[in-house]
């Protein structure tokens, strides 16, 4: 099966769940077995080419440009995981059908844990570091989701946020690392980056890199100092806590340094922070797991126990040391897994999972009691059990590691860790199964039914299995480490055998079963210690952290952002100027290369003309309808100087934009006061004006600058002017930058522009079905109106001038990848003459004769200029990838057919939509109360024999 049907299973997947949880839990949880089956089949038909020593690729190129491919690798490794992904996420989902209880939303769980698995497989399989990195933070935010799916448990809520915050901490530091690989490298792939271990660990970067991409790993996998937040999220559902604690989200991390292990172990700096940080954690996650009361608080701590042994075997950096790590990770899955299941069985029959309430279950939970403690026996690393041989590992390597120039610091830690481990492995035995029954249980323990002892059972058989067998483990153990090595002739030649002699790893095993015993028979003794004990509490830490940097965030916020745009515009313009002034200190201005040309006086005074307009706004634009008028008057200004440069597509944009525009704030500034209260002090307006005449003087200097001089590179330009018609088919440079070149902006501006026209429509809608309509209903003009509203020459001479501008705009249209014209322009045009038909005769009459709503004609718009864009998609084209061709049709002359003519209507749709539903929404707000707004063109006809003048005037004179 193709790699991209198998990470996408799980997502495509994820949309069935809620729809099957109205045909109940059965069903809910039987489409989601069906779907994790199949990518779990999909999965293991690759498996001879893995078992060959092949790496299976799949590679689909995106954004190329930027490194950035769906490109998928399967080797050993990334079979490992996904296999563990898979195959107990099949488990889990056949183990949560009969643990949530009716009150939970089956089809919401279902979806988010398909939505996790499906992140979690493509962080196995992705081939680039970029693609890794988008499905790291899905894991992060589909994990946050599970984690907070109890929502009534406040627990829930804060474990969830807790783990969001680090993790997704940790990932913002990942990319800084990757990125950094992916530079030093020259490619974002990791099957080419894997190739470069000499290259990477000689850049200069490779520690600030190492250190960024293990903050990622130590955060996801709950190192120290980040252990913390692992323990709390156990408040998650147990099928939740089961899948994150033995398969997925912690191994993310485990999987990430055993992924970079090739090209990021072998240094100093790779063993001393990966090799301490995992022995801390193993030690300290042991220590406190031993003492926790909750059945799932123990288990967690010991899920970062051994973890932190794992992370430990990995810095190591010796190849006996990651395939001890590999066969760990395995052996882990199962016996966690079967732990966390059986957590959740005494917990769903003996409603309390606190071990101070429990005892003597071993008598009324006879199957349970087997299967949690053949799973604690491995963990505790009891002969005959798989725990047993990997630890055994673990201890030989750690007999033989030097750290801190100390022969004997790792191997006494790993053994005091292995101690702590096993006792608190026995005490889960002994407190919670053995001892007399008890008659003060919360309610009668018992076995459960098949659907939830089955599936820790199969992983009980699998921990015996390799334990009695180990032979069965050791090739394919060895097939994925020799991808971690990136070498399968340096994977070790030792055998995976029960029996290796009197050695020392031995004797460190045997200490450790005898100390976890006697820590056991000690337990009250050392409980009563380690409470009285002073401790720092991480999530204490943790919660006065994320207080201290609110209040510091609030702080800056209140300095800084206050709402006063005037603040951040002077701020923002001094740094500007600031940053601006030193680089033109520091750097090197080239000689003059042109002179200054003779102003003819028309231009002097056209430009006096817009000094004059712009100073008087500044002075007089506390009166809206002046200001209003004085900014015309620039625009106008501003259009005729795009017609001085040669530039008639710009100047007939600004000119029809200032139209419409214009017509816009008229109606805005009908609700609003005609002046604006003096607001700023004295003070504050010198402080403003000075800031003003720096930035213009500052941007006057460097403009001056550079019209003196020739450009220091190449402009861009030129690209635009030599392929505007090889490639875009169009001699209109602008047009053909606006459709093909840079077509992706201009779609998004015209999404932003239906966008704003939409929250236009919303506001007035608030606002007429609010407490405002009323005021607005009932308002009083203060000047008297006129009694002919819609003069019937000005309508006369709308309907004569409509058919024109139709066919001004259709040629405009036409025209525009040839000649200065185009959608946006078109789509202008139009609108304006359509808003002369609003003035003319009315909202009433206009809207009663509209066809088609201006939400859909904005919709339309943006769909086919979509559309357009995805066509390209079917020839192996980029997106937006325009095509033309020359037809000729008969008597017709042969002319041009573009692609992008297709795009440049859907501008024009969203154009004309956009204009017209602000202008929509304004005119609804102008109505007022008792005024009938006429059904007929014009109030004075003289072919029609009525009284709407005579109406009108009288309610002039009412005050209406």
């Amino acid at each position: 099966m193709s790699l991209f049907f198998i990470v996408a299973l799980p997502f495509l997947g994820a949309l069935l769940p809620g729809l099957m949880n109205s045909a109940g839990r059965s069903a809910t949880a039987g489409v989601t077995f069906t779907v994790t089956l199949a990518a779990f089949v999909g999965l293991l038909t690759n498996l001879p080419a893995v078992l060959a020593g092949n790496v299976v690729m799949a590679r689909v190129d995106w954004m190329p440009l930027l490194g950035l491919n769906f490109s998928l690798m399967l080797d050993g490794l990334g079979f490992f995981f996904a296999l563990l992904i898979l195959g107990i996420g099949l488990l889990i989902i056949a183990y949560a059908r009969h643990y949530l209880s009716r009150d939970d939303n089956m089809g919401q769980f279902f979806t988010y844990l398909l939505l996790f698995q499906g992140a979690m497989v493509g962080i196995v399989m992705s081939d680039n570091i970029l693609l890794l990195l988008v499905f790291w933070e899905l894991t992060s935010l589909s994990s946050f989701l599970l984690i907070g799916y109890w929502k009534h448990l406040p627990e829930g809520r804060q474990g969830a946020r807790m783990a969001l915050t680090v993790t997704g901490m940790g990932g913002l530091a990942m990319i800084g690392g990757m990125l950094i690989l992916g530079q030093m490298v020259g490619s974002y792939d990791l099957s080419v980056i894997l190739q470069n271990r000499e290259l990477i660990q000689a850049d200069p970067l490779y520690v600030p890199a190492l250190v960024l991409i293990l903050l990622g790993a130590f955060t996801k996998s709950a190192q120290f100092p980040f252990h913390f937040w692992l323990p709390h999220a156990m408040a998650a559902p147990t099928p939740v806590s089961a899948y994150l604690h033995s398969a997925t989200m912690v191994k993310a991390g485990i999987f990430l340094m055993a992924r970079m292990w090739p090209v990021l172990s072998g240094t100093p700096e790779w063993f001393m922070i990966v090799t301490t940080a995992g022995l801390i954690t193993m030690v300290l996650g042991a220590v406190i797991a031993l003492f926790k009361h909750d059945l799932k608080a123990l288990l967690a701590f010991s899920t970062v126990s051994h973890l932190g042994l794992i992370t430990m075997l990995l810095g190591t950096g010796s190849a006996f040391g990651a395939m001890a790590a590999v066969f760990h990770i395995l052996n882990h899955a199962t016996f966690k897994a079967a732990l966390f299941m059986s957590a959740g069985i005494i917990d769903h029959e003996a409603h309390t999972r606190d071990i101070r309430r429990l005892g003597g279950l071993r008598r009324l939970m006879p199957i349970t009691f087997v299967i949690a403690s053949l799973a604690a026996l491995s963990m505790a690393g009891i002969p005959l059990l798989n725990g047993f041989l990997s630890k055994e590992m673990m201890l030989e390597e750690a007999y033989h590691t030097v750290l801190f120039g100390s022969p004997l610091l790792v191997p006494v830690l790993a053994t005091v860790g292995s101690l702590f481990s096993a006792a608190y492995c026995f005490r889960l035995i002994g407190h919670v199964f053995f001892g007399p029954v008890r008659d003060d249980y919360p309610a009668k323990p018992h076995d459960p039914n098949t659907g939830l002892w089955l599936p820790p059972a199969l992983l009980v058989v699998l921990v015996v299995a390799i334990g009695v067998a180990p032979f069965l483990a050791e090739p394919f153990v060895k097939l994925v480490t020799a991808s971690v090595l990136g070498d399968a002739a340096a994977v070790p030649t030792a055998y995976f055998k029960i029996w290796h002699g009197l050695v020392p790893a031995l004797y460190m095993s045997l200490i450790a079963i005898a100390g976890g015993l006697l820590m056991l028979a000690l337990f009250k003794p050392a409980l009563f210690v380690w409470d009285k004990a002073p401790r720092p509490e991480a999530k204490v830490i943790f919660e006065a952290i994320v207080e201290a940097v609110a209040k510091l965030a609030r702080a800056v916020i209140h300095a800084t952002h206050n709402g006063a745009f005037s603040r951040y515009a002077a701020i923002a313009l001094v740094v500007m100027v600031a940053v601006g002034y030193h680089a033109w200190s520091t750097g090197t201005v080239g000689p003059d290369t042109r002179t200054v040309q003779y102003a003819p006086p028309v231009f002097i005074a056209a430009w006096l003309m817009l000094a004059t307009a712009t100073a008087g706004l500044v002075i007089l634009h506390r009166n809206r309808l002046l200001s209003l008028i004085l900014i015309g008057i620039v625009g106008l200004m501003v259009s005729i100087g795009f017609v001085f440069f040669s530039a008639p597509d710009l100047a007939m944009t600004q000119f029809t934009v200032e139209v419409v525009t214009i017509i816009l704030l008229l109606l805005a500034l009908n609700f609003l006061p005609k002046t604006t209260p003096v607001e700023s002090t004295v003070l504050r307006r010198v402080r403003d004006t000075g800031v003003a005449v720096l930035g213009g003087l500052a941007t006057f200097g460097l403009s001056f600058h550079y019209l003196l001089r020739d450009a220091v590179s190449t402009p861009i330009s030129e690209f635009h002017l030599a392929n505007s018609y090889k490639g875009g088919g169009g001699t209109n440079v602008v047009n053909v930058i606006l459709v093909d070149f840079r077509g992706f902006d201009t779609y998004g501006e015209i999404i932003v522009l239906g966008i704003a026209a939409l929250l236009i429509y919303a506001m007035t809608e608030t606002l007429l079905d609010g407490p405002v309509r009323a005021r607005l209903l009932n308002r009083k003009p203060d000047q008297a109106r006129s009694g002919n509203k819609h003069p019937m020459m000005m309508v006369v001479l709308t309907r004569v001038i409509m058919p024109v501008v139709l066919m001004v705009g259709f040629y405009i249209f036409l025209r525009g990848h040839n000649e200065p014209g185009g959608g946006f322009i078109a789509g202008l045009i139009v609108s304006i003459g359509v808003v002369m038909q609003y003035m003319a005769s009315g909202f009433g009459w206009a809207s009663a004769r509209l066809r088609y709503p201006y939400h859909g004609v904005i919709g339309a718009g943006v769909l086919i200029a979509g559309l357009t864009g995805i066509g390209s998609w079917f020839f192996g084209k980029p997106f937006l990838t325009s095509d033309f061709t020359y037809v000729r049709i008969p008597p017709f002359e042969k002319f041009e057919l573009a692609t992008a003519s297709l795009f440049d209507l859907g501008v024009f749709l969203a154009v004309v939509g956009a204009v017209m539903l602000s202008l929509e929404s304004f005119s609804r707000l102008a109505r007022l109360a008792g005024y009938h707004d006429s059904d007929e063109p014009m109030d004075i006809d003289p072919l029609r024999d009525d009284t709407i003048a005579a109406g009108h005037a009288a309610a002039e004179k009412k005050g209406v």
